[in-house]
């Protein structure tokens, strides 16, 4: 068993069984402090109150309901969180009705779906969460029956004595509101784990298929208007003046007007980030409407200039200067190209690389480039505002509400329990949802039009208005000795506007004269989370090296990786290593047994291979590569994954194949251009992703099993599929490809 410490005392207990409309809710949080709401006073209880994450509701008829506290954009946390405090409850799965918590940072903690933390923060919490029900249902049972609480055991949402007593949880809840939570919890040790490691369908499955209102864009209210905002052009500019006279004529159309996202010397929040500040905005009845009357506008554009923006958070507080400028994808090469000659900087170092270098007999160096790239999400920016001089209510998809509720409260003038932030399931994430500007935007229209409105993006809106995965390249260099002995290892890398070098990674620690070096070139074209930030382009680059260098040494790619683990392992280099050179093996050798790495039978296929760590996880890929009609398809894919513990085995492996499809495609196809500060590609006519036919007829994954707690899923496997591409590719072409896309310079050369 799993001891866990609690702090919830018997009061805290009985305001939540109070405040659930009867019956028993338990809350177990972990961080600030509970400002209770005028009912609870109400109540003459006291204001002491531990922190909220799960909240647990049972019937009077044994009806159970679980609030899932993350927002949802397709990982299935809404399935795979609830299913932990299931666990300890120990209920029925049958019985249970899962909802979305409300928005409530001081009840269910950060609420943020991002970075792979969703299970691997509310792990504990939620356990603890239903392990303390549990035990409560027994104490009152216990009580009533007059035995021993070590007699009463359940089993299903139901209480069991061995007289043969039995009562189900329903009918002990009023009861057990009434006790203490004990400091000490028994959690279940893993070996006796029912429900989680057991797949579980989506709660939302069937409102899914059957096209139930559960996104943004599918939220009404009476009265609602729709607002569209008409950007400048190109990155660079801002609006100067406008002429709405013959929009304004245009069916539908009640108001248009510009007004400013920050006032100058506005403290961004560390997830401020924004592109265009000036916003004209056109409000009218319908969509369509509106956007026939944006075609209308005459606006004028100039350019901005440097400009100066104070940043909190991620770093403490700051000025950034966002230079002016109206930049081109290909002047933006040859700046990468020309900071690449110059000092870098030093990120680690370990031995004395320098010499190793001048003394190997021979020297690998190659260098690789990435693009920008937009998310693309399939649900685009939207989200609904209602604001008044006395309060605020918004409604839509995004990642941190808490991070954009301190910008709404300054910006509004309105306090924090003035503002009701509502999520809807969101139609894709992967970070761009983490930067609350368009919400801040719909606020701000509302206010200005007053009345309700929802804010939408188009398609082009969306893919022209930045927030992308930033521009990449990286110089990686090998020393070998006369034997062909790895003896040093150097990597420089940079980016528009970071660099993507993760220094204690792999092969860190793993070599003995390393160094890792990075710079960065500031641009107004705006950045931010993209799948795996930073780590889908690094481990693109070092996994398609690492085989190269593993061909230069006469070595089978699986197995020179997984010497250097072992090296990293037994005798490991510097300090500050990241990785777990076991578990990183582990991967290794799954895969390559899986997919019979070097067995007869798999001739036909061009064979890649790649694995990485980051987000706490580890990945590797196997990729078969066929050749159809002249051109490069992956055929099948072989994966192995260590996150800890596997709470859904179906949703994660469905998240594990959507990293493989979602990696093909941005390595093969995948590119944001640039020219005089516009994007070049506005719409999927232009911006390339991956097609049906296109996508693996075979993605075939498997779990390390072991009894971890639970890391990161929904980022790690996405990088190593760029470099297992890669990979695949050279043996498919006799060709290596160091740009991505890799598409475009393959259809150069038919």
């Amino acid at each position: 068993m799993n001891n866990s410490k609690t702090t919830q005392n018997r009061r805290s207990f009985l305001k939540a069984s109070l405040l659930s409309g009867g019956g028993m809710m338990l809350s177990v949080s972990w961080l600030s402090s509970f400002k209770p709401a005028d009912k609870m006073q109400a109540l003459n209880l006291p204001e002491q109150w531990t922190q909220l994450n799960g909240y647990i509701q049972i019937t009077a008829d044994n009806g159970v309901k679980l609030l899932c506290p993350n927002p949802e954009f397709g990982q299935n946390v809404m399935t795979s969180l609830p299913m932990i405090v299931a666990e300890e409850l120990d209920v029925d799965w049958k019985n249970v009705v899962v909802e979305m918590g409300p928005y409530d940072n001081t009840k269910l903690g950060p609420q943020f779906t991002g970075g792979s933390n969703s299970i691997r923060m509310y792990w504990k919490p939620l356990r603890e969460a239903g392990a303390a029900a549990r035990h409560l249902l027994r104490e009152a049972a216990a009580q009533t029956w007059k035995v021993p609480v070590g007699e009463v055991t359940t089993q299903a949402g139901v209480l069991l004595h061995s007289s043969g007593k039995s009562a189900k949880y329903g009918e002990m809840a009023g009861k057990a509101a009434t006790l203490a939570v004990p400091k000490d919890l028994k959690l279940k040790a893993p070996r006796d784990f029912a429900i989680v490691r057991k797949s579980k369908k989506n709660v939302e499955g069937q409102k899914i298929v059957t096209g139930k209102p559960l996104f943004g864009l599918d939220y009404r209210a009476d009265g609602m208007l729709i607002a569209m905002i008409q950007h400048p052009p190109a990155f660079g500019l801002k609006l100067k003046s406008f002429d709405a006279a013959q929009a304004l004529k245009m069916p539908g159309i009640k108001a248009i007007f510009s007004l400013k996202l920050y006032e100058d010397g506005f403290e961004q929040g560390g997830f401020d980030t924004r592109t265009f500040n000036d916003l004209l905005v056109v409000v009218g009845k319908t969509t369509w409407e509106v956007m026939n009357a944006r075609k209308k506008l005459l606006a004028q554009w100039e350019p901005i200039g440097d400009t100066k923006d104070t940043m909190a958070g991620r770093g403490g507080k700051r000025e950034v200067v966002v230079p002016g400028g109206l930049e081109s994808t290909s002047a933006q090469l040859e700046k990468m190209q020309a900071y690449a000659q110059k000092p870098a900087q030093q990120l680690r170092k370990d031995g004395d690389p320098e010499t190793a270098f001048k003394n190997a007999a021979q020297v690998i160096e190659r260098t690789y480039n990435a693009p920008f790239l937009a998310h693309n999400c399939m649900e685009p920016m939207n989200f609904f505002a209602h604001v008044t001089d006395e309060k605020a209510l918004l409604v839509g998809p995004l990642q941190a509400p808490g991070w954009i509720e301190p910008t709404l409260s300054k910006i509004l003038n309105l306090p924090a329990d003035k503002i009701d932030i509502q999520m809807t399931r969101m139609g894709g994430g992967f970070g761009r949802r983490a930067y609350g500007h368009y919400l801040t935007e719909a606020a701000l229209i509302s206010r200005h039009a007053k009345a309700p409105i929802k804010l939408i993006y188009t398609r082009e809106d969306d893919m022209t208005y930045g927030i992308y995965r930033p521009m990449y390249t990286a110089t990686y260099r090998a020393a070998l000795d006369a034997n062909k002995n790895l003896i040093g290892f150097h990597v420089i890398g940079g980016g528009i506007p970071e660099h993507a070098i993760h220094a204690n990674r792999f092969p860190a620690g793993a070599v003995e004269n390393y160094l890792a070096e990075g710079w960065q070139i500031p641009s107004n074209i705006t950045i931010g989370a993209f799948r795996a930030p930073r780590s889908n382009f690094n481990a693109a680059a070092e996994q398609s090296f690492l085989d190269e260098v593993a061909e230069a040494m006469g070595k089978d790619p699986i197995a020179f990786r997984l010497e250097l683990l072992k090296r990293a392992k037994e005798n490991p280099v510097g300090k500050n290593n990241e990785y777990d050179p076991d578990r990183y093996a582990g991967v290794l050798t799954l895969v390559r047994d899986k997919s019979g790495w070097n067995k007869p039978g798999n001739e036909k296929y061009h064979r890649g291979v790649a694995a990485y760590f980051c987000h706490n996880s580890y990945a590797a890929h196997v990729v078969d590569m066929v050749t159809r009609d002249g051109q490069p398809y992956v055929d099948r894919v072989f994966s192995a994954m260590d996150c800890g513990i596997v709470v859904n085995p179906d949703a994660a492996t469905n998240m594990v194949q959507g990293a493989v499809v979602d990696g093909i495609g941005n390595a093969l196809y995948g590119a944001l251009t640039h020219k005089n500060g516009a994007a070049e590609q506005s719409n999927f006519h232009t911006y390339r992703i991956i097609r049906h036919n296109e996508a693996p007829k075979q993605i075939e994954v498997h779990f390390v099993e072991n009894d971890l707690d639970p890391t990161g899923l929904g980022e790690p496997p996405f990088p190593p599929v760029f470099g297992a591409v890669a990979n695949a590719l050279y043996k498919n072409k006799g060709k290596r490809f160091y740009n991505q896309p890799f598409q475009p310079e393959m259809d150069k050369r038919i």
